[in-house]
């Protein structure tokens, strides 16, 4: 009997040891909820490189881990994620990702035909017709001026606002803005198939003009300078967004355009992702306020999507029959680039194969970047 108690009393020394006793039920359904994410991730290619860091430091933050997120205890460090965590904390990461953003972008679209970027403002709707309903329903206006800019489609300023006006939300937040931007393809079209006729699906737009070199440097300085007069709260995402334009129309900095295309985006996402999902624990996500959250930044998208829409079919009422706009291209007002503008250009092929949209549609959908860039700085203007 001794021996027996004594093999019960090493069995359990043993199990003490693990963290199977500190598993709970909601850390389980968190499992479920990650296993969506990476089944979206992996198996339907919804913006993998964003949703899998993500998932994967949400499983991080649902499991009983040492040394990974704790706080500096005395002469202790803390964990990895604590520091790493910093990024967000202290704005880093979203600005970063803004001068990758800026070096892979092209804005030749947008300075050939102008007027798109009112299809990119009037995509803005969504953020302020969305901020509205969240404060009508229990959200503090800092709450729901986080809230509202999902409908940008925008993952880094999600989480830049968020972090400065509900840090708390953090997690939904930005779980909500890069999961419907990589739910694009599925949301996008009925709505832009409801709001237009096959005729207008199947307008032709005249082919852009080439734009110059001088005319984008141009560009990137103006809107550099007019942005950050307007707005200078969003002086830390429009000054790198058009810092990595520059290198990368300037035609001089190769290296250091390769440097922000490439190595520097993907580190600072992997960094970003695994930060947000770090956040991601059962009590802070398990609750009522994060369904709404989730439901607000459906409406926010379907809004956002519905307002540049119609905001070209507007535009057509006042425009010559050759010089019309395919109104397809206005859903591409918000700024998940390049995807919403590929959704044009796919819809637009549906009603007429020879049609091509997708660099008329870049147009808006570069305007949106900057335009959901200024609406979140003018809620931190507002709420300063």
């Amino acid at each position: 009997m001794e021996g027996t108690a004594t093999q019960a009393s090493k069995i359990e020394q043993i199990w003490h040891l693990t963290a199977f006793g500190d598993v709970t039920w909601q850390m389980m359904v968190m499992w479920v909820i990650i296993a969506v994410l990476f089944y979206l991730a992996v198996y339907k290619k919804f913006e993998p490189l964003l949703l899998i860091p993500i998932a994967f430091g949400a499983l991080l933050a649902n499991l009983p881990t040492e040394g990974l997120i704790n706080a500096p205890v005395g002469e202790h460090g803390g964990g990895l994620y604590y520091y790493i965590s910093k990024g967000v904390e202290l704005e880093i990461f979203p600005p970063l990702i803004f001068l990758g953003v800026g070096a892979l972008t092209d804005f030749g679209p947008l300075i050939a035909n102008p007027r798109t970027l009112l299809l990119g403002a009037a995509a803005q709707f969504g953020v302020f017709a969305t901020f509205l309903g969240a404060t009508a329903i229990g959200f503090s206006p800092m709450e729901a001026g986080a809230i509202g800019i999902i409908g940008g489609a925008d993952g880094p300023t999600s989480i830049f606002l968020a972090n400065k006006l509900a840090p708390h939300l953090l997690a939904p937040i930005a779980v909500a803005a890069y999961s419907y931007m990589a739910l694009v393809p599925m949301i996008q079209p009925p709505i832009m198939r409801a709001l237009t006729t096959e005729k207008e699906r199947k307008i032709r737009m005249s082919t852009l003009r080439k734009v110059s070199r001088l005319e984008k440097l141009i560009f990137a300085c103006m809107v550099t300078i007019m942005v950050i007069l307007l707005v200078p709260a969003a002086s830390a995402l429009v000054g790198m967004l058009m810092l990595g334009n520059f290198l990368r129309e300037s035609l001089e900095t190769e290296r250091l355009t390769k440097a922000a295309q490439n190595e520097l985006i993907n580190v600072v996402t992997i960094f970003l992702g695994t930060s947000v999902g770090i956040t991601m624990t059962a009590e802070r996500f398990l609750n009522f306020d994060t369904m709404k959250i989730l439901a607000l930044g459906v409406i926010a998208f379907g809004i956002a999507t519905g307002t540049g829409v119609l905001m070209a079919k507007l535009m057509n009422v006042f425009s010559g029959e050759k010089n019309k706009i395919n109104p397809l291209i206005g859903s591409a007002g918000v700024s998940a680039v390049p995807m919403a503008a590929r959704v044009s250009q796919v819809e637009g092929q549906k009603a007429d194969p020879s049609n091509f949209l997708l660099m008329h549609a870049m147009g808006p959908n570069v305007a949106g970047v900057i335009g959901t860039a200024v609406c979140a700085g003018f809620f931190i203007a507002w709420f300063s």
